[in-house]
């Protein structure tokens, strides 16, 4: 018997790409005995249904999008409680996932690395009851933040940039908030916060691409407090800037699990897409929870 494969991709993801794309994939894998099931999704919450539905009667789940695709994919396979891998051929506009991993930019070197079934057990977080692959964040810039490259170093001096764009009018949205995990403790008045796995490593120091670990079972949190007038303000800018943790205005560290408080609902957004608002947040690092075929082209 040949394997069965689940292929589940977004056709309008990156413009429509990978329909130039999609019967050179489709023969890559049929050369490598699947049976494939594909899926083109119709509507937000096809792939997370399709992969729910599909998780425990299939060998694989490919799914070829943008991050918010995979993000379905991701929260339903792990809602079915199962271990299926799963492939990604990144085809949206921007796939801060892929770019951390090395993953190839060419949709037919992804399908031919995926076939070479090499697993990687990557961390993931749970939010609530919820998913997310990489990033969950809260405050000013969490519309516009996963434009950027997803490089923590990158993001925040993202969040420099709209800053120094907000020194004159300084009425930045700010939330007050318990921080809890078991490094730290912290109360404050914050306007962005983010829970990142991602290829920043330990906060502002030394921030590299080099050491991609995200499977090392912890986040990277960084949290800017509400600077109370224009120095506050330009010290965190330049912070960010510098990408130097030489500030108490910048709370930056790492944890597997945190709980956030807040005094009133906070919009969240997760992978880039909305989250819902929450008073009270529980993240949690799941551990290698996620089965990824992934062979990096990183040399």
């Amino acid at each position: 018997m040949g394997k069965k494969m689940l292929f589940i991709f977004n056709p309008k993801a990156g413009k429509g790409k990978i329909k130039t794309n999609l019967l050179d994939i489709v023969d890559i894998f049929s050369g490598h005995d699947y049976e494939i099931i594909i899926r083109a999704t119709q509507a937000p919450k096809d792939a997370y249904q399709k992969a729910k539905e599909y998780a425990d009667s299939v060998d694989l789940i490919v799914c070829s999008g943008g991050d918010g695709t995979l993000d379905e994919v991701v929260t339903g396979i792990m809602e079915a409680e199962s271990q299926v891998p799963i492939g990604y051929i990144p085809a949206g506009s921007t796939n801060d996932f892929a770019n951390s991993l090395f993953m190839p930019k060419n949709m037919v070197k992804a399908a031919e690395m995926i076939m070479e079934e090499e697993l990687y057990h990557c961390d993931i977080g749970r939010f609530n009851q919820q998913t997310f692959a990489y990033v969950a964040a809260f405050g000013l810039f969490t519309d516009v933040s996963y434009e950027t490259d997803q490089d923590l170093k990158n993001v925040l001096g993202h969040v420099a940039y709209v800053l120094e764009g907000v020194k004159r009018l300084f009425d930045i949205k700010s939330y007050h908030m318990k921080v809890t995990s078991d490094e730290i403790e912290i109360e404050d008045d914050f306007i962005v916060g983010m829970v990142t796995n991602s290829r920043s490593v330990g906060g502002f120091k030394n921030l590299t691409g080099k050491n991609v670990d995200m499977n090392d079972g912890l986040f990277e949190v960084t949290l800017i407090v509400n600077p109370k007038n224009p120095l506050e303000l330009q010290e965190i800018i330049t912070a960010l800037v510098m990408a130097e943790d030489n500030t108490d205005l910048v709370h930056s560290f790492k944890t597997k699990k945190l709980l956030i408080e807040a005094e009133e609902e906070v919009p969240w957004t997760l992978d880039g897409e909305f989250g819902g608002d929450h008073r009270s947040v529980e993240i949690e690092n799941r551990h290698k929870a996620l089965n990824l075929y992934l062979k990096s082209i990183r040399e």
